[in-house]
């Protein structure tokens, strides 16, 4: 079950990135469920990551090895997520690195590992050691549908980007997939997120433009308000674009691709919130009037885990009372309810601390009978607005994280 109507889209080849998918038989034989991506030497990587305290061995690696050079591999697996594995997990997640790097003549430190699924369940590590070779040998530059659909756990479809911009007669192009579709909270959800540009940009400008970008888009993002041990979320830059170099976050060109990179990881995340485990309503939530961000936040998301109010989206139930009440308890000090200001798309149902004089029943029905759905909540104590979206809770989301394991 999932929101609107979805194809993946037609990924060109970038050059400097090769993928490749194959099964290791991690969870269900047969599956594809290995990635390996590799890319061109000289390419810059940046990297962002969960603040779960027990994030998976695979994270803290990744960490590490961003430190100490520059990735020329990637390493995902589903099934499994080598979380809360203790010694075990990471002596595993160096061992998949290993085999890669020896594959390839490289350092183990150029390979960075990925694991999703399960937690708390030891690593196949012979499985894994045992496909790479496979998937070594069938690197090619058309791998992206198939390396988003290998990376899937609950999901029901591949989520994937494309785009590119042009610049003094040059084209960069933007290619990203993701996944995730539950447990998914910002810092981050359950998933994973590979975007690559052929753009040339300086590590400390990738950097910042990583963490900006996972910002507006997959920290803006929740399903059911839990946050996984294993997120990432990774932007390569090749370098392989004859575009000159960015070296400075300022410029035409700068401001080209910062608009591409930034659009890639909100559609990806989109594509999670619309592929929301047991998902009906892709719901967006618009927060204004803010004296901070900070409290904008506060609000978007006391609306969006309340499970009163997500239950009401699944019912297709104008019970706008719910969104009130959360917008109480969000915790804003001082909060003026008479200078509040609440609607269904642009529908207002509260003014002036009470329900609007123009609102009907049949006004809210007819919005919340639709797939998609915009709650604006205006505050009114200052000039800060922030963006979230969500899903409602659905009897399917129940079923699915019940069966999970079986």
């Amino acid at each position: 079950m999932a929101v609107g109507e979805y194809s993946f889209p037609s990924m060109p080849a970038l050059t400097g990135v090769r993928l490749a998918t194959t099964s290791a038989g991690i969870k269900k034989p047969g599956r594809q469920d290995l990635v390996l991506i590799e890319l061109a030497e000289g390419t810059r990587t940046a990297g962002v990551f969960t603040r779960n305290a027990f994030c998976a061995a695979p994270v803290t690696l990744c960490r590490e090895y961003l430190k100490q050079s520059r990735p020329r591999f990637l390493v995902i697996n589903s099934g499994n997520a080598n979380a809360c594995t203790g010694e075990r997990g990471r002596r595993d997640a160096i061992a998949t690195s290993s085999a890669v790097a020896r594959l390839a003549s490289v350092m183990t430190e150029q390979v960075l590992p990925f694991s999703t699924g399960v937690i708390g369940e030891p690593l196949p590590l012979k499985k894994i050691e045992g496909a790479l070779p496979s998937a070594y040998e069938a690197l090619s530059d058309n791998g992206w549908e198939a390396a988003a659909k290998a990376i899937m756990t609950t999901d029901t479809r591949p989520k994937g980007f494309t785009g590119t911009v042009e610049h003094e007669g040059n084209t960069v192009t933007v290619n990203g997939i993701a996944k995730g579709a539950g447990m998914i909270r910002p810092n981050m959800g359950t998933m994973l997120a590979y975007i690559a540009t052929d753009a040339d940009i300086a590590q400390t400008v990738l950097e910042d433009l990583c963490k900006e970008a996972a910002n507006r888009s997959f920290n803006r993002i929740t399903i059911d308000g839990d946050t996984s041990t294993n997120d990432a979320c990774v932007l390569m830059a090749t370098g392989t674009s004859a575009a000159p170099l960015i070296e400075k976050p300022v410029g035409e060109l700068y401001e080209k691709v910062r608009a591409l990179v930034i659009e890639a990881h909100e559609y990806l995340a989109k594509c999670i919130v619309a592929d929301g485990e047991g998902a009906t309503k892709f719901v967006t939530l618009e927060i204004s009037g803010g004296a901070n961000d900070d409290e904008c936040l506060q609000v978007g998301y006391a609306v969006a885990h309340s499970p009163l109010i997500k239950t009401a989206l699944f019912a297709c139930d104008p019970n706008w009372g719910r969104i009130v009440a959360a917008v109480g308890y969000a915790g804003v000090s001082g909060l003026d309810p008479s200078k509040v200001c609440i609607q269904l798309n642009d529908t207002v149902i509260v003014e002036n601390g009470a329900r609007a004089e123009s609102y009907t029943e049949e006004q809210g029905q007819a919005v919340m009978d639709g797939e998609e759905i915009a709650i604006r909540i205006h505050l009114g104590r200052g000039d800060a607005r922030q963006r979230l979206w969500t899903t409602d809770l659905s009897h399917e989301y129940v079923r699915i994280n019940a069966d999970y394991r079986s």
